[in-house]
């Protein structure tokens, strides 16, 4: 019966552990969630890149890429660092890269590039 009290007293904590969990996955998701965005970190999972250098992959305005460069900063997806008087972009972790990659992939697959695989 204490075995049970205990794993009930648990319960709760874990389950704000979970739910802050998901509040966390459903964010980054949701910034991934737009074409610009996702066309950003597409080019980031290729290696560092500079304004101009994303503004050209994008096709994008460039006033928009710096707007959505400063959303994935500050959501803590992206990092920066000054080289000469250019601010130079990065991933911020490789978890990252393999969730782009796999949304990519996922959307071939949708679309039809690949066979369905289980």
């Amino acid at each position: 019966m204490s075995a049970r009290v205990h794993a009930a007293g648990a319960h709760p904590m874990q389950q704000r552990d979970d739910d802050e969990r998901l509040r966390t996955a459903a964010a980054v998701l949701a910034l991934l969630g737009d074409r610009t965005r996702l066309a950003l970190l597409r080019q980031l999972t290729e290696g560092e890149a500079d304004v101009a250098t994303l503004t050209a992959a994008t096709g994008a305005a460039r006033p928009s890429v710096s707007q959505h460069l400063a959303k994935l900063r500050l959501a803590g997806l992206v990092a920066t660092r000054k080289d000469g008087r250019h601010v130079v972009y990065r991933l911020q972790h490789g978890h990252l890269k393999r969730l782009v990659t796999e949304a990519l992939s996922v959307a071939d697959h949708q679309i039809g590039h690949l066979p369905p695989h289980d």
